[in-house]
């Protein structure tokens, strides 16, 4: 299958410029193509995986990636689907958070093997040097203001205000993708699809400065069966970094996905073949209960962004916490993490720490009666280990390294006590 048809079987392609004419120059021989992303935090989230999932399919097909960190128009700021300005960072913490992207997109391209291995570029690079008057003449004498207010993402911003430094972004990107035409005969553009006008800019400014042709295909906004934007979790992102979104945090995310929407997601977030998710969809639709697919896709994305350590490792807590292990084999940070949700008490210098009485002051249990009766029938557990005194006294060898005891009343109610 030819790699664009792929594309568009996994449901990655949302427009591009000229379908057959693309898919012509993917199947004839190499492209060179790029995507860009600005460093407009730390670390990269599930959104821009696609974009470099998308990268590396192209690149397993033989074609060149170049990936392009802003680190100028990171300075700036893109205004497509924001509803307000962005706030500008420094030129420092825009160099820091540049290192950490390019750190995270190695891992995911391959920068090392074959005439098509991934080159990392920086648009600051041709940006530190050029003067306004020389990109005015040079680059804004070919867009006209009704071009460029005729982009969707300038005609969001109409009512609201927008700044010229926010209105010019287009043209900056379509600077780039001008640059990277003429250095290295870039000639397709990957973008999301609030990214078209970035992207088409381009395309206009190589027709009319270079006289040639060059193409551009956006990926669709990632939804959920219920048109929630996919990716958000609480409202958080779900960072590519380690240190913002645990690799068990990540593990959890797509082991809950919907029903509805593990098939889906196996195609856009995995390269398990077309055929072998086929295989994965008939099995799953004769026991959805059984998460089938879920597992799956957690452990394809979760060891592709952090390893298969890091998955086999946020297996290890998700067993331990909802299962019968060990919770003293985990680390405190690691339990805080994994029942993040779950209802906490501080325990006080004052509290009786005597087993009764702490669960009635936690809130745990309503009553002295009730609080008995549990601990005697066996539905108490302290750090996963059932307690039936009723004279039991919490005491130094209960607490997980000095921060936390866990009790679990029932199979599923837990509370954490931190110190």
């Amino acid at each position: 299958m030819n790699i664009f048809d792929e594309l568009k079987e996994r449901g990655l392609v949302f427009q591009t410029t000229d379908e057959e004419l693309l898919r012509k120059a993917l199947t004839e021989g190499t492209v060179s193509y790029y995507g860009g992303f600005d460093p407009t935090a730390d670390s990269l989230h599930l959104g821009n995986l696609v974009l470099i999932l998308t990268m590396r399919r192209l690149q397993l097909a033989g074609h060149k990636p170049y990936a392009l960190v802003g680190g100028a128009t990171g300075l700036i700021g893109d205004p497509s689907f924001k509803d307000a300005e962005r706030s500008l960072q420094t030129k420092e913490t825009v160099q820091e958070w540049t290192g950490k992207i390019r750190a995270q997109l190695e891992r995911l391209l391959d920068f090392d093997n074959g005439d098509n291995k991934a080159e990392m570029t920086n648009n600051y690079n041709w940006f530190e040097n050029l003067t306004f008057i020389d990109f005015l003449r040079d680059v804004g004498k070919h867009f006209t203001v009704n071009y460029m207010m005729s982009k969707e993402s300038v005609k969001k911003r109409m009512e609201t205000g927008i700044s010229y430094t926010e209105f010019a972004y287009q043209i900056m990107q379509g600077y780039d993708f001008y640059e990277l035409n003429q250095l290295h005969n870039v000639t397709l553009q990957l973008g999301g699809s609030d990214q078209w006008g970035n992207l088409t800019a381009g395309v206009e400014l190589i027709r009319r400065k270079a006289n040639q042709s060059a193409h551009v295909i956006t990926t669709p906004l990632i939804t959920d069966s219920t048109g929630k934007k996919f990716g958000k979790s609480e409202g958080n992102a779900i960072w590519l970094d380690a240190e913002k979104t645990s690799p068990y945090e990540m593990y959890q995310f797509w082991l809950n996905t919907n029903d509805d929407d593990a098939v889906k997601m196996l195609k856009i977030f995995t390269f398990l073949s077309l055929e072998e998710i086929e295989e994965i969809r008939v099995k799953f639709d004769e026991a959805r209960h059984e998460r089938f697919a879920q597992k799956i896709l957690a452990k394809e994305v979760v060891t592709l962004v952090h390893g298969e350590k890091a998955y086999a490792h946020a297996v290890k807590i998700s067993d331990i916490l909802f299962g019968n292990g060990d919770l003293k084999e985990l680390k405190a940070d690691e339990i805080l993490t994994g029942l993040k949700a779950v209802p906490r008490y501080e325990i006080k210098s004052t509290d009786d720490l005597a087993l009764v009485e702490l669960l009635i002051s936690a809130g745990i249990e309503k009553s002295k009666r009730q609080a008995r009766e549990d601990i005697t029938n066996g539905a108490i557990y302290i750090n996963g280990e059932r307690v039936t005194e009723l004279d039991y006294v919490l005491n130094d060898a209960d607490k997980i390294d000095e921060k936390l005891t866990v009790i679990r009343r029932g199979k599923k109610n837990n509370f954490v006590l931190t110190y």
